[in-house]
């Protein structure tokens, strides 16, 4: 049973039953048999479809943002920002999937060679809560505009954003069976994955959930591209301009009420400036307004669930126990709903968890460094590499270290790391591999085919 929990109030809103294995059967049946009719279809008219469907999305927006405030407790006006990014994504793919998925002639001895790109069929995808639309989307529209189709396994706590993506889909126009809605079990979700007629996996979610999936899609030779955890390292050196540093690391460490993959997680500040910065940061952050995320007013919402919340405190109270320094929060507050006020930790060492492991919440640990080569090995202390941010007024060499030095897969400059659908989005180590957006994440799912005629 997949159940919707309001985690502002802690009411039960709705519980969806789980599909039976015969009901699962009929989805991978269709998914397969649209597939067959899909991948025909011309790129121009599926950029029409995908249009439509960003339509849909800009026209229910409000609606759509509401959901997600009731199931995870989104911000509204994140929610709202959020199914936008969905359309902006979708007319991205309508406006250049074609030429990305046009043949590249390569000159050979042949009269004719080329790489030709065909979409491998249905794709199983196993997505979180966190950004319940945009991370579907995120993948979803290109998948769809390579002529793919997609079989979806969304987090249990938001089956109304799940159900709501594939109406979306079917009132666009797209055909019967090319979007799927799977609520399954775990044991049912290997068995997914095992099918012969699912030809790829992808996932976003923990790290551990992105080695069970990829251990089974291995067994089965399916392609994958996994998503997984971050503990974004913001390095801030000595010369960086304070004000718009502030900004930049509070906005990135409390969106989503501090539950993004791409967070600010580690603040690694070298001494001159450590005293300022900390000061500052803490400052800003206890000016943020936490409470219910319907309300104008309100700058972050509650954590998802409750479990998360409180494993979100362990790691928190664990770190204070080996050393950390609270500055700001750092306890539960009372009251229903899985509430967690903004919170700083100072002089955070490795072997603490909030060095240590991904705080997927409003928690910043804050890490002194004496020059910039220790605050550089400092961040590429971790086992993973999602995002990384240099701030720092030498821009030119902000992007030396950004391009050179740290170890991730999106580095900025004077700025939060987030997704862009013109740039390519995706991890190293144990943050996961293959890439989503631009040219990079149409390709992901598709056979790159030599095609050679003497």
């Amino acid at each position: 049973m997949y159940k919707a929990i309001n985690p502002s109030t802690g009411e039960a809103l709705k519980e969806y039953p789980l599909h039976g294995a015969a009901e699962v059967e009929g989805f991978l049946e269709e998914s397969f048999a649209a597939w067959q009719s899909w991948r025909g279809v011309q790129a121009e008219a599926r950029a029409r479809l995908l249009i439509r469907l960003a339509e849909l999305l800009e026209r229910d927006k409000n609606r759509l943002a509401q959901l997600m405030c009731d199931e995870m407790g989104k911000v509204l006006r994140e929610g709202v920002s959020e199914a936008e990014k969905c359309a902006k994504v979708c007319r991205y793919y309508a406006e250049n999937g074609a030429a990305f998925l046009e043949p590249r002639s390569i000159q050979t001895e042949a009269a004719k060679s080329y790489v030709a790109y065909r979409p491998l069929g249905p794709v199983f995808a196993v997505m979180p809560w966190n950004f319940p639309f945009w991370q579907v989307f995120r993948f979803g529209a290109p998948a769809l505009m390579a002529g793919n189709t997609i079989l979806l396994k969304h987090a249990e706590n938001v089956p109304g954003c799940a159900e709501a993506i594939t109406a979306l889909v079917e009132e666009a126009g797209f055909p019967d069976g090319v979007m799927q809605n799977l609520r399954i079990s775990h044991e049912q979700a290997a068995k997914v994955i095992a099918d012969s007629r699912v030809r790829g996996v992808t996932l976003t979610g923990s790290t551990k959930a992105g080695r069970t999936v990829a251990e089974t899609a291995a067994r089965n030779l399916k392609k994958t591209v996994l998503e997984l955890g971050g503990s974004d390292p913001y390095l801030i050196l000595d010369d960086a301009p304070l004000a718009q540093t502030v900004e930049a690391c509070v906005t990135s460490r409390l969106l989503n009420a501090g539950q993004s993959c791409i967070a600010a997680k580690r603040f690694i500040v070298t001494e001159k400036i450590y005293d300022a910065f900390t000061e500052a940061f803490t400052k800003a952050m206890q000016a943020k307004v936490m409470g219910d995320p319907r309300n104008e007013s309100t700058d972050f919402g509650p954590q998802a669930r409750h479990d998360l919340r409180d494993a979100l405190h362990a790691q928190v109270q664990e770190s204070i126990r080996k050393g950390a320094k609270v500055l700001l929060g750092c306890d539960v507050p009372p009251g229903a709903g899985a509430f967690y006020p903004a919170s700083v930790l100072a002089e955070v060492k490795p072997g603490m968890p909030a060095f240590d492991e991904e705080l997927f919440g409003p928690v910043a640990a804050v890490i002194r460094a004496k020059d910039t080569e220790q605050a550089v090995q400092l961040a590429n202390q971790t086992s993973f590499g999602l995002g990384a941010a240099v701030f720092t007024a030498d821009a030119a060499f902000g992007e030396k270290l950004a391009a050179d030095a740290l170890h991730a897969g999106s580095c900025f400059v004077n700025d939060f790391v987030r997704s862009d659908p013109r740039l390519p989005f995706g991890g190293i180590r144990e943050s996961g591999y293959g890439r989503e957006l631009s040219l990079w994440g149409i390709h992901e799912f598709v056979n790159v085919k030599t095609v050679y005629v003497k």
